[in-house]
């Protein structure tokens, strides 16, 4: 396995320098950014990115400004609080895109972002308090305590909040396997504790954040 600064060097070539390269680099946010936002914005594109796993991103992205009115801004208060029966009868309004699993965990993400928000004093606080060392751990927090958060679709819903996070894309993916990392995208307990391991190691080597190494990795490929 090559040392992130091997990785990274063709991929600043590429780009024509490393100023170049820092271009087409998302930088994730930092603490104080993450503690100022809204409750109500984290359920709402963590909503988002469920219902685009397996549909057309754009599609979700024309609906949306929609289904946050119907939703009432994804307030977690209403959200949580919200029925089998209320959520037969939203998914009849116009705008709404009819899919009753996708939309029952808006209902049940909502009762888990407001424990969340109640034990650490908000949902920004929560989040801009994970340490990278704990990646793994964090995901599969969210992962347990919510509905049809798998593991891309919290990966692109970290990434739009600003929270730094590893995209699995397949040129990420391959680059892992190039270097020997894993064999496929990581899935087991092994797989994840290899790869926690590597990547402090090339955050120790690099001084990158998780949002760079996914991103030069996958720039490294394709």
């Amino acid at each position: 396995m090559r040392s992130f600064d091997d990785i990274t060097e063709p991929v600043i070539e590429r780009f024509g320098g490393l100023a170049g390269l820092k271009k087409q680099l998302t930088l994730p946010k930092k603490a104080k950014e993450l503690r100022a936002i809204e409750n109500s914005a984290w359920l709402s594109q963590a909503s988002k990115a469920v219902f685009q796993a397996g549909f057309n991103w754009k599609v979700v992205d024309g609906k949306w400004p929609r289904i946050e009115e119907i939703f009432h801004g994804f307030d977690l208060g209403y959200c949580r609080m919200l029925s089998d029966e209320a959520l037969e009868t939203i998914l009849k309004q116009d705008g709404m895109i009819s899919h009753w699993k996708k939309t029952r965990s808006i209902q049940r993400n909502g009762d888990f972002f407001w424990q969340l928000s109640n034990d650490h004093d908000g949902l920004g606080n929560y989040f801009a308090g994970w340490n990278t060392a704990n990646y793994a751990e964090n995901l599969r927090t969210l992962q347990k305590g919510g509905d049809r958060l798998g593991i891309r679709t919290l990966q692109v819903f970290l990434r739009r909040m600003g929270v730094d996070t590893l995209i699995f894309s397949n040129d990420m993916v391959r680059g892992l396997i190039r270097e020997g990392v894993v064999q496929k995208t990581p899935s087991s307990k092994r797989d994840w504790a290899v790869l926690q391991e590597v990547v402090e190691l090339w955050q120790a080597q690099s001084r990158r954040s998780l949002n760079e190494i996914s991103q030069i990795l996958a720039y490294s490929v394709g």
